[in-house]
């Protein structure tokens, strides 16, 4: 089904569509922070050849040997642990879902970022039926679902879904005053129902239907955004 239905859509098709972003605003001076960085456990995420110095936080203790980054820091969720405009990128990889006071960190963000610099995230968007369903069960069934899906239960952490739709995130960039450049809504192969060919072609149907028609946007999966701290 994957072949007949998405030939072109490999695995992780989504973190790709991040670094393609993150890849228009680097270059090989740019000083880059990974806000979530974790143990490094997506490659796709890798910009060492691309950037000058690529730094990480996170509240997890093994970003200090993530591989992917020049620099890993322990992150206690309230102060980033770096000085004011340090960075000219900041990026966050499905991390936005699992912060408790967004806004705090939105303002953290911006006052680490240079002027000028560039704030991009990936994360899932609220209204789609996979957070939905994850706001209904508890922990212990998302790690059992990943698991099956190959990941660590190491790497699933507790959700919040308080900055995961078009409008909170325009509503907590403009209060940290970022501007905003791009808030895209994407669907694409439904990888959590991958599992039986019958949720499969249930979620190829939602696919379509929510690219065919432009008012069901907002019900797309991936929110991708790109929000510039003014220079």
């Amino acid at each position: 089904m994957d072949r007949a239905f998405y030939p072109t859509m490999g695995k992780n098709w989504d973190d790709r569509m991040l670094r393609e972003r993150i890849m228009q605003h680097l270059t090989p001076a740019s000083v880059v922070l990974d806000f979530g960085a974790g143990a490094g456990i997506v490659n796709h995420m890798d910009f060492r050849d691309r950037a000058g110095h690529i730094c990480g936080v996170d509240l997890d203790p093994r970003v200090e040997h993530n591989p992917l980054l020049h620099e890993g820091k322990r992150f206690d969720g309230g102060t980033i642990p770096y000085p004011d405009e340090t960075f000219d990128v900041v990026f966050a990889d499905n991390v936005l879902e699992h912060l408790a006071e967004p806004q705090a960190v939105f303002d953290e963000i911006a006052r680490v970022l240079k002027r000028g610099g560039v704030f991009l995230f990936k994360t899932p968007n609220a209204w789609h039926y996979v957070p939905l369903i994850s706001r209904l069960t508890p922990l212990s069934f998302h790690q059992f679902v990943n698991k099956r899906r190959g990941r660590a239960e190491d790497d699933t952490f507790p959700t919040h879904y308080r900055a995961n739709s078009r409008g909170s995130v325009v509503r907590l960039a403009r209060t940290a005053g970022f501007h905003v450049e791009a808030v895209e809504l994407v669907e694409g192969r439904p990888e959590y129902l991958r599992m039986h060919p019958l949720p499969y072609a249930f979620g190829v149907a939602y696919e379509r239907l929510v690219n065919a028609l432009p008012f069901l946007a907002n019900f797309r999966v991936v929110l991708i955004g790109t929000l510039r701290k003014p220079s």
